[in-house]
Protein backbone atom coordinates (compact mmCIF):
# COMPACT_ATOMS: atom_id res chain seq x y z
CA UNK A 1 0.00 0.00 0.00
CA UNK A 2 1.17 3.54 -1.16
CA UNK A 3 1.01 5.75 2.06
CA UNK A 4 2.11 9.40 1.72
CA UNK A 5 1.10 12.52 -1.12
CA UNK A 6 -1.29 11.34 -3.74
CA UNK A 7 -1.31 13.53 -6.82
CA UNK A 8 -4.71 14.27 -8.68
CA UNK A 9 -4.93 11.05 -10.26
CA UNK A 10 -5.95 10.90 -13.81
CA UNK A 11 -7.49 7.35 -12.29
CA UNK A 12 -8.73 5.77 -9.28
CA UNK A 13 -6.12 3.91 -7.26
CA UNK A 14 -7.61 1.42 -5.39
CA UNK A 15 -5.37 -1.37 -2.74
CA UNK A 16 -5.73 -4.73 -0.62
CA UNK A 17 -5.13 -4.10 2.99
CA UNK A 18 -1.10 -5.20 4.01
CA UNK A 19 -0.53 -4.61 7.25
CA UNK A 20 1.52 -1.28 8.49
CA UNK A 21 4.21 -0.11 10.60
CA UNK A 22 2.22 2.80 13.20
CA UNK A 23 4.63 5.54 12.85
CA UNK A 24 4.98 8.93 15.39
CA UNK A 25 3.63 11.97 13.67
CA UNK A 26 4.24 15.30 15.43
CA UNK A 27 0.58 16.32 14.09
CA UNK A 28 -2.84 17.18 15.29
CA UNK A 29 -5.41 14.65 15.57
CA UNK A 30 -8.96 14.79 15.05
CA UNK A 31 -11.04 11.02 14.93
CA UNK A 32 -14.34 11.31 14.14
CA UNK A 33 -16.16 8.34 15.35
CA UNK A 34 -18.67 7.05 18.11
CA UNK A 35 -18.68 9.71 21.23
CA UNK A 36 -16.72 7.94 23.42
CA UNK A 37 -13.36 8.65 21.50
CA UNK A 38 -14.14 12.70 21.96
CA UNK A 39 -12.54 13.01 25.54
CA UNK A 40 -9.02 11.52 23.86
CA UNK A 41 -8.61 13.12 20.22
CA UNK A 42 -9.36 16.96 21.37
CA UNK A 43 -6.58 18.83 19.92
CA UNK A 44 -4.32 20.56 22.60
CA UNK A 45 -3.72 23.73 20.83
CA UNK A 46 -7.53 24.86 20.73
CA UNK A 47 -10.24 24.82 23.25
CA UNK A 48 -12.48 22.16 23.22
CA UNK A 49 -16.13 21.70 24.34
CA UNK A 50 -19.45 19.45 23.44
CA UNK A 51 -22.53 21.64 22.44
CA UNK A 52 -25.44 19.31 23.01
CA UNK A 53 -29.11 20.45 22.18
CA UNK A 54 -31.84 17.28 21.32
CA UNK A 55 -30.30 15.32 18.69
CA UNK A 56 -27.62 17.74 17.68
CA UNK A 57 -24.35 17.18 19.34
CA UNK A 58 -21.38 19.11 18.60
CA UNK A 59 -17.83 19.01 19.92
CA UNK A 60 -16.20 22.26 19.05
CA UNK A 61 -12.70 23.24 19.27
CA UNK A 62 -11.76 27.31 18.96
CA UNK A 63 -8.84 29.18 19.55
CA UNK A 64 -11.28 31.18 22.27
CA UNK A 65 -14.51 30.16 23.95
CA UNK A 66 -17.31 30.88 22.07
CA UNK A 67 -19.34 27.79 23.35
CA UNK A 68 -22.50 30.18 24.17
CA UNK A 69 -22.78 31.94 20.88
CA UNK A 70 -22.49 28.64 19.21
CA UNK A 71 -25.90 27.29 21.94
CA UNK A 72 -27.76 30.41 20.28
CA UNK A 73 -26.92 29.42 16.52
CA UNK A 74 -27.65 25.71 17.50
CA UNK A 75 -30.97 26.93 18.93
CA UNK A 76 -31.62 29.47 15.90
CA UNK A 77 -31.04 26.91 13.07
CA UNK A 78 -32.60 23.78 14.78
CA UNK A 79 -35.95 25.75 15.09
CA UNK A 80 -35.72 26.94 11.76
CA UNK A 81 -35.32 23.87 10.71
CA UNK A 82 -37.68 22.37 13.16
CA UNK A 83 -40.62 24.88 11.89
CA UNK A 84 -40.28 23.97 8.48
CA UNK A 85 -41.13 20.57 8.98
CA UNK A 86 -43.36 20.81 10.87
CA UNK A 87 -44.62 23.33 7.46
CA UNK A 88 -43.54 21.01 4.74
CA UNK A 89 -42.70 17.55 6.22
CA UNK A 90 -41.46 16.00 2.95
CA UNK A 91 -38.46 17.53 3.66
CA UNK A 92 -37.66 15.40 6.10
CA UNK A 93 -39.22 12.37 5.16
CA UNK A 94 -38.21 12.17 1.35
CA UNK A 95 -35.09 10.39 0.03
CA UNK A 96 -35.11 12.32 -3.05
CA UNK A 97 -34.26 15.94 -4.08
CA UNK A 98 -37.84 18.13 -3.26
CA UNK A 99 -38.64 21.17 -4.96
CA UNK A 100 -37.06 24.53 -4.28
CA UNK A 101 -38.64 27.22 -1.74
CA UNK A 102 -38.04 30.67 -1.71
CA UNK A 103 -39.53 31.70 1.16
CA UNK A 104 -37.40 28.76 3.05
CA UNK A 105 -34.96 29.89 5.44
CA UNK A 106 -31.20 30.21 3.95
CA UNK A 107 -30.14 26.71 5.86
CA UNK A 108 -33.07 25.10 4.16
CA UNK A 109 -32.58 26.36 1.09
CA UNK A 110 -28.72 25.72 1.04
CA UNK A 111 -29.79 22.16 2.19
CA UNK A 112 -32.75 21.68 -0.81
CA UNK A 113 -29.50 23.04 -3.28
CA UNK A 114 -26.88 20.85 -2.36
CA UNK A 115 -29.09 17.53 -2.23
CA UNK A 116 -30.31 18.40 -5.83
CA UNK A 117 -27.09 18.57 -7.28
CA UNK A 118 -26.19 15.25 -5.83
CA UNK A 119 -30.01 12.49 -6.05
CA UNK A 120 -30.33 12.63 -2.51
CA UNK A 121 -33.25 13.94 0.10
CA UNK A 122 -32.49 17.35 1.48
CA UNK A 123 -31.97 15.51 5.25
CA UNK A 124 -28.89 13.59 3.88
CA UNK A 125 -27.09 16.97 4.27
CA UNK A 126 -27.67 18.33 7.53
CA UNK A 127 -25.22 17.60 9.94
CA UNK A 128 -23.09 18.90 7.27
CA UNK A 129 -24.91 22.13 6.98
CA UNK A 130 -25.50 22.69 10.67
CA UNK A 131 -21.75 22.53 10.87
CA UNK A 132 -21.19 24.56 8.18
CA UNK A 133 -23.44 27.48 9.36
CA UNK A 134 -22.17 27.41 12.97
CA UNK A 135 -18.72 27.09 11.45
CA UNK A 136 -19.27 30.76 9.36
CA UNK A 137 -21.01 32.19 11.74
CA UNK A 138 -18.20 32.33 14.50
CA UNK A 139 -15.43 32.74 11.44
CA UNK A 140 -15.70 36.11 12.71
CA UNK A 141 -14.30 35.12 16.31
CA UNK A 142 -12.20 32.95 16.15
CA UNK A 143 -9.17 32.42 13.25
CA UNK A 144 -9.85 28.78 13.63
CA UNK A 145 -11.90 26.44 14.67
CA UNK A 146 -13.24 22.68 14.16
CA UNK A 147 -16.85 21.87 14.47
CA UNK A 148 -17.77 18.45 13.86
CA UNK A 149 -21.54 16.69 13.80
CA UNK A 150 -21.93 13.34 13.93
CA UNK A 151 -18.59 12.66 11.76
CA UNK A 152 -19.26 15.31 9.60
CA UNK A 153 -16.65 18.17 10.00
CA UNK A 154 -16.35 21.77 9.55
CA UNK A 155 -13.18 23.46 10.04
CA UNK A 156 -10.54 25.96 9.12
CA UNK A 157 -6.61 25.90 10.24
CA UNK A 158 -3.16 27.02 10.46
CA UNK A 159 -1.63 24.17 11.28
CA UNK A 160 -1.34 20.57 10.00
CA UNK A 161 -4.22 17.82 11.01
CA UNK A 162 -4.61 14.47 9.97
CA UNK A 163 -8.18 12.92 10.42
CA UNK A 164 -8.03 9.38 11.63
CA UNK A 165 -10.30 7.15 9.62
CA UNK A 166 -12.67 4.60 11.25
CA UNK A 167 -14.43 2.17 9.28
CA UNK A 168 -15.49 -0.25 12.28
CA UNK A 169 -13.84 -3.95 11.36
CA UNK A 170 -11.83 -2.62 8.16
CA UNK A 171 -8.31 -3.48 8.99
CA UNK A 172 -7.49 -0.21 7.43
CA UNK A 173 -9.51 1.40 10.37
CA UNK A 174 -8.03 3.60 13.18
CA UNK A 175 -4.61 2.88 10.74
CA UNK A 176 -4.80 5.66 8.36
CA UNK A 177 -5.78 9.30 8.51
CA UNK A 178 -6.06 12.19 5.78
CA UNK A 179 -3.89 14.67 6.32
CA UNK A 180 -5.34 18.42 5.55
CA UNK A 181 -2.68 21.45 5.39
CA UNK A 182 -3.01 24.57 7.17
CA UNK A 183 -5.51 26.75 4.64
CA UNK A 184 -7.06 30.39 4.90
CA UNK A 185 -10.31 28.50 3.47
CA UNK A 186 -12.50 26.06 5.12
CA UNK A 187 -12.29 22.31 4.62
CA UNK A 188 -15.50 20.49 4.55
CA UNK A 189 -14.55 16.74 5.52
CA UNK A 190 -17.89 14.50 5.94
CA UNK A 191 -18.14 10.56 5.95
CA UNK A 192 -21.21 8.22 5.14
CA UNK A 193 -21.20 4.08 6.68
CA UNK A 194 -23.32 1.31 5.91
CA UNK A 195 -21.83 -0.50 8.47
CA UNK A 196 -21.38 2.65 11.21
CA UNK A 197 -23.80 4.82 13.19
CA UNK A 198 -27.50 5.08 12.74
CA UNK A 199 -27.68 7.45 9.77
CA UNK A 200 -29.45 5.64 6.62
CA UNK A 201 -26.88 4.00 3.65
CA UNK A 202 -28.14 1.75 1.36
CA UNK A 203 -24.65 0.56 0.69
CA UNK A 204 -22.23 -1.41 2.30
CA UNK A 205 -18.97 0.38 2.90
CA UNK A 206 -17.26 0.82 6.11
CA UNK A 207 -16.17 4.03 5.17
CA UNK A 208 -17.14 6.63 2.43
CA UNK A 209 -14.99 10.08 2.92
CA UNK A 210 -15.69 12.99 1.27
CA UNK A 211 -13.00 16.07 1.55
CA UNK A 212 -14.34 19.29 -0.07
CA UNK A 213 -14.52 23.37 0.30
CA UNK A 214 -18.74 22.69 1.88
CA UNK A 215 -19.63 19.90 4.96
CA UNK A 216 -23.04 20.39 3.50
CA UNK A 217 -22.23 19.61 0.04
CA UNK A 218 -19.70 16.60 0.94
CA UNK A 219 -22.43 15.18 3.48
CA UNK A 220 -24.87 14.66 0.82
CA UNK A 221 -22.05 13.50 -1.93
CA UNK A 222 -21.04 11.29 0.77
CA UNK A 223 -24.35 9.76 1.46
CA UNK A 224 -24.65 9.23 -2.07
CA UNK A 225 -21.71 7.58 -3.21
CA UNK A 226 -22.25 5.30 0.07
CA UNK A 227 -25.41 4.00 -1.27
CA UNK A 228 -23.85 3.19 -4.92
CA UNK A 229 -21.04 0.88 -3.08
CA UNK A 230 -22.52 -2.35 -2.21
CA UNK A 231 -18.99 -4.76 -3.42
CA UNK A 232 -15.53 -4.16 -3.55
CA UNK A 233 -16.09 -3.34 -8.38
CA UNK A 234 -18.42 -0.40 -6.88
CA UNK A 235 -15.55 1.56 -5.84
CA UNK A 236 -14.26 2.79 -8.85
CA UNK A 237 -17.51 3.19 -10.40
CA UNK A 238 -18.29 5.80 -7.06
CA UNK A 239 -15.31 7.34 -7.27
CA UNK A 240 -15.66 8.52 -10.91
CA UNK A 241 -18.92 9.62 -9.58
CA UNK A 242 -17.81 12.11 -7.13
CA UNK A 243 -14.77 13.19 -8.85
CA UNK A 244 -17.04 15.21 -10.84
CA UNK A 245 -17.89 17.59 -8.72
CA UNK A 246 -15.75 20.61 -8.92
CA UNK A 247 -15.40 21.41 -5.32
CA UNK A 248 -14.33 17.93 -4.27
CA UNK A 249 -10.78 17.54 -3.18
CA UNK A 250 -10.28 14.26 -2.44
CA UNK A 251 -12.34 11.02 -1.73
CA UNK A 252 -11.43 7.80 0.14
CA UNK A 253 -13.45 4.76 0.64
CA UNK A 254 -13.16 1.84 2.30
CA UNK A 255 -15.34 -1.32 1.86
CA UNK A 256 -13.27 -4.23 4.00
CA UNK A 257 -9.71 -4.49 3.31
CA UNK A 258 -10.51 -2.72 -0.21
CA UNK A 259 -10.07 0.82 -0.63
CA UNK A 260 -9.84 2.98 -3.27
CA UNK A 261 -8.21 6.95 -3.24
CA UNK A 262 -8.85 10.00 -5.59
CA UNK A 263 -8.10 13.19 -5.25
CA UNK A 264 -5.27 15.78 -4.20
CA UNK A 265 -5.21 14.95 -0.68
CA UNK A 266 -2.42 12.98 1.82
CA UNK A 267 -2.71 9.82 3.05
CA UNK A 268 -0.47 8.61 6.57
CA UNK A 269 -0.05 6.57 8.72
CA UNK A 270 -1.61 6.60 12.46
Amino acid sequence: MRVGSCPAFVGVETYEFKPITRTSLNLCYIMYEERFYRGITKPQDLICYEVTIKETDLLCCTKVDVKDFIEERVFFYRHQLEEYIRMRPIFKDSLVPVGDDVFAPDIVKAMIKSSALVGVGPMATVAGAIAEFVGRDISPLTDEYIIENGGDIYLKTSTERVISIYAKDSPFSKKIGIRLKPSSSPYGVCTSSGTVGHSLSFGHADAVCIVGISSLFTDGLATCLGNIVKKKGDIPFAIEKGKAYQDVLGILIILGEHMGLWGNIEIVKV
